[in-house]
């Protein structure tokens, strides 16, 4: 007696599903570069599609040895026919009404002939009717692994990608961290600042959360899909299994038995009967949709808070433009501890690449007298690499704060990291808390992640339409009373030099 698919019991995914997923999340999700494969769920899922392919092809095989047994049994009821097919010897002697001995043997070739094309009729069936359902269905699964082949497999490409990008410049970052750790008095090069190597992650790793999960909701997508895509291929089954019984079933009583329980056998069977035993079987493979995506806040990366990425002073200041008519203009600035002084459009870091706009490397300039919220800096800006390097000159660039307690700040701290070694100018105190950074813009970074093999060249000026937010003055802290110059900024003529000159160490002296 066939049971009837409301009296199966479904397995349910259990608390035990969800808590292996939250598990694996909560290992994963603080991580920079998880050690999940981002192709595992991918591979699992194409893996499942070809036992569903199989599947077809097992009934595919079953029913074409079916239409060729059907075709020999026809042949083979050829034979019976001929045995009497010719007219009986002696047949003078038999009545040839319809009701004598003549119209059985009549009656005996009708239906053995009826039998021979019953099992011709039986062939035909199979192969027009329930083979080409079968076919269909298995196409359908080609197609279904194809496109989960070529769509969530480029996705887990990009990932991996992203992924490689980000730990490249986090073991570059490593690396020059030991650098500025090991040799204090040594020079780091502009692109190898520390400082920029870690905004340089914050833009990977950013783009790589991206990359995540957006796979991440292509796969749960497809994985969604494949509920009613597998509903869909039981119900195909069943219906050609159904017209198999109907073609068949009027041949033999005992085979109509034997075909009505196959099919019996697969009506049982609930469309999402197999894909949640598959759900409960590997739960650990496959996505949780109650997973909540990576939060780019929650992630940490070795010497993210290595003391030669923490600015000596930062915040927004005026410089005046080299062109007399456009005055001055607001910029991002920062002094790191590896006595560079960098110029940004803003402190955004997901934008777009935080790549300085000016890099003056202090050690080498200048520092002029200071004039109430005014002070200059002589120097060479370094921001475009060795091969730009060598066709910029010393220029004056004059800054101007938006108080004078600032400019006091500004002009101490970059007065110090002219002298000081990185080391000692990484351990002083900051003269002034940085000043309060310009809101930043949207966290949702357009672009895609740079391909390059080398360490990145942090030169590149980046063509964004936005325009850069202002940036906002911190409150002023106490610095150390520094004595302002009694001229009125320092000015690129030729009595420049009579207001200071470079001590030994490469730093700024005032003369008396």
């Amino acid at each position: 007696m066939s049971t009837s698919p409301a009296d199966v019991k479904l397995p349910q995914r259990s608390g035990t599903v969800s808590s292996s997923f939250t598990r694996r999340t909560s290992m994963s999700d603080d991580e920079a570069i998880p050690e999940t494969d981002s192709s595992e769920t991918t591979t699992l899922l194409l893996e499942r599609l070809r036992a569903w392919k199989h599947m077809c092809g097992y009934l595919e095989d079953y029913f074409s040895a079916t239409a060729k047994v059907q075709k020999s049994q026809s042949k083979d009821y050829e034979k019976i026919l001929k045995a009497v097919n010719e007219p009986l010897k002696e047949g003078h002697h038999f009545s040839s009404s319809a009701g004598g001995v003549a119209g059985l043997f009549e009656n005996i070739r009708n239906n053995t002939q009826g039998m021979v094309t019953m099992y011709m009729d039986g062939e035909k069936n199979l192969k027009s009717a329930v083979l080409p359902t079968l076919e269909r269905l298995h196409k359908e699964i080609k197609n279904k692994s194809k496109e989960l082949n070529s769509g969530a497999s480029k996705g887990a490409k990009a990932v991996e990608k992203a992924r490689g990008l980000t730990q490249k410049h986090i073991e570059l970052l490593g690396q020059n961290s030991a650098v500025f750790d090991a040799a204090a008095s040594s020079k780091i090069e502009q692109h190898h600042d520390p400082y920029l190597l870690k905004r340089g992650i914050n833009y990977r790793l950013n783009n790589q959360v991206n990359e995540e999960n957006n796979h991440r909701q292509d796969i749960l997508a497809v994985q969604n899909s494949f509920q009613q895509f597998e509903a869909h291929v039981l119900q195909t089954v069943q219906g050609t299994l159904e017209q198999f019984n109907q073609h068949m079933g009027g041949q033999l009583e005992r085979q109509r038995a034997m075909y009505a329980e196959i099919l019996g056998t697969a009506q049982r069977i609930p469309p999402d009967f197999e894909w949640i035993n598959f759900c409960v079987r590997n739960d650990a493979a496959l996505v949780n949709p109650d997973s909540p995506p990576r939060s780019f806040s929650s992630i940490t990366f070795p010497n993210m808070d290595h003391r030669s990425t923490q600015p000596l002073i930062e915040g927004s200041l005026e410089r005046r433009s080299r062109a007399v008519i456009k005055g001055y203009s607001t910029g991002y600035y920062v002094v790191t501890p590896a006595r560079y002084l960098h110029e940004f459009k803003d402190n955004d870091d997901f934008r777009r690449d935080p790549a300085p706009e000016l890099s003056l490397y202090l050690p080498d300039c200048v520092v002029g007298a200071i004039d109430g919220v005014k002070f200059s800096v002589k120097g060479k800006d370094v921001s475009s690499g060795k091969i730009g390097n060598a066709f910029h000159t010393n220029t004056e660039l004059s800054f101007k704060a938006h108080t004078p307690s600032d400019a006091e700040k500004w002009w101490s701290v970059i007065k110090e990291a002219t002298r000081s070694s990185p080391v000692l100018a990484a351990a002083a105190p900051t003269l002034a808390s940085p000043t309060a950074a310009s809101p930043a813009g949207s966290t949702d970074p357009s672009g895609n992640v740079s391909g390059q093999a080398l360490p990145p060249s942090y030169a590149e000026k980046e063509t964004e339409h936005a325009q850069p937010a202002q940036a906002t003055a911190a409150s002023p802290v106490a610095a150390s009373p520094v004595a302002a110059s009694p001229t009125a900024g320092i000015t690129r003529t030729a009595s420049t030099a009579s207001h200071y000159h470079t001590s030994p160490g490469g730093s700024a002296v005032e003369k008396s």
